[in-house]
């Protein structure tokens, strides 16, 4: 069997690529500035981004969890020591499977958080 090619994307040009394949192809998303990067929401519910040259999406705990079994994926902590149930983190991608993996999961994020109720008006101050 050939070895796979070695990646030819960085996380940031797979992230915009399927940002942009999401915003063309899936309604309600946006790309907005969150956590100090550009993230796909929907219905202005925030479903994925890339930190620290990882993809993070917001999939079911059990998937999350799964995943993080496998050695998939991390659990996603966006301080040290508070480890976000729904959330992973997948590393860079290093080959055409890590890609495909990155783009299948951004859109079982995407289905997961459009179905979630719409998020609670803030109260102003």
């Amino acid at each position: 069997m050939t070895p796979e090619p070695a990646r030819t994307r960085t996380a940031p040009e797979l992230f915009e690529r399927i940002a942009a394949n999401h915003l063309r192809s899936r309604p309600g998303v946006t790309l907005e500035r969150v956590f100090h990067n550009e993230g796909l929401k929907v219905n202005a519910k925030l479903y994925a981004f890339v930190s620290h040259e990882r993809l993070v999406v917001k999939v079911p705990a059990t998937t999350a969890s799964r995943l993080a079994g496998e050695g998939l994926a991390l659990p996603f902590e966006p301080r040290t020591g508070r480890q976000m149930k729904e959330w992973i983190a997948l590393d860079s991608p290093a080959t055409a499977t890590d890609e495909r993996r990155w783009q299948r999961l951004a859109a079982d994020a995407y289905r997961f958080v459009a179905a979630l109720p719409a998020p609670k008006p803030r109260k102003r101050r």
